[in-house]
């Protein structure tokens, strides 16, 4: 397999194309319920009084609880590509995990924490 091919075919990028090929997918077949859900979306993790880094690591937290496998993935990218550290991804997990319990805490210190070095190296 060629480099190309692995940076594409990993877990982590092949889970996040698979979201983005549902969403749009949806957005043709249901464009009035799709694109104004995406407007929203869009619209929330804006920066505002709230950094794109908070607001990335407060999705990832909310993911985690809700042990939410893509969305793990990926607001755990975009926390990366808002330069969170491992720390804040760490205390992330558990602010989540205190409330979530032990399935937060077992998606949080596995699926979150493999994303996260995936990305962060990715960033190198």
């Amino acid at each position: 397999m060629d480099t190309n091919e692995e940076k594409t075919y990993n877990y982590f990028d092949q889970s996040i194309m698979d979201y983005k090929e549902g969403t749009a997918y949806l957005q043709k077949t249901l464009p009035n319920v799709a694109e104004p859900y995406m407007s929203f979306t869009d619209a929330c993790f804006k920066a505002g009084s709230l950094d794109k880094k908070q607001k990335q690591l407060m999705a990832l937290g909310i993911s985690v609880y809700a042990q939410d496998e893509y969305c793990i993935i990926y607001h755990t990218k975009g926390a990366v590509e808002n330069g969170a550290t491992e720390q804040e991804i760490a205390e992330t997990i558990g602010v989540s995990a205190a409330l979530g319990g032990g399935a937060a805490f077992a998606q949080g210190v596995t699926l979150a924490l493999d994303t996260f070095h995936h990305y962060n190296q990715k960033q190198k």
